[in-house]
């Protein structure tokens, strides 16, 4: 029988919910009036929303709670399986 690779510990780095937490915020900030305005982020015929910047703020967050969640329950995977050895 083949032996299992040695598990990894966790990086957040790698988790992606972070990464698209980071891009929508980025987007929410040029989506501020002070620098380009909703028409900045907003799709082609897409309908005018004001404080379009607002949701991608939110969205921001969801997915950054969303990573957090994940890396904890990886990293919880993580050292129960190095526990069980």
């Amino acid at each position: 029988m083949k032996d299992k690779k040695a598990p990894v510990r966790p990086n957040w780095v790698k988790n992606t919910y972070f990464w698209l937490g980071a891009i929508l915020f980025i987007l929410g900030i040029v989506g501020l009036p002070m620098f380009g305005g909703d028409g900045a982020i907003r799709d082609p015929g897409q309908k005018r929303e004001d404080s379009l910047y607002l949701l991608y703020f939110v969205a921001s967050v969801v997915m950054f709670v969303n990573g957090w969640l994940s890396q904890k329950q990886a990293v919880q995977h993580f050292e129960e399986e190095q526990g069980s050895k």
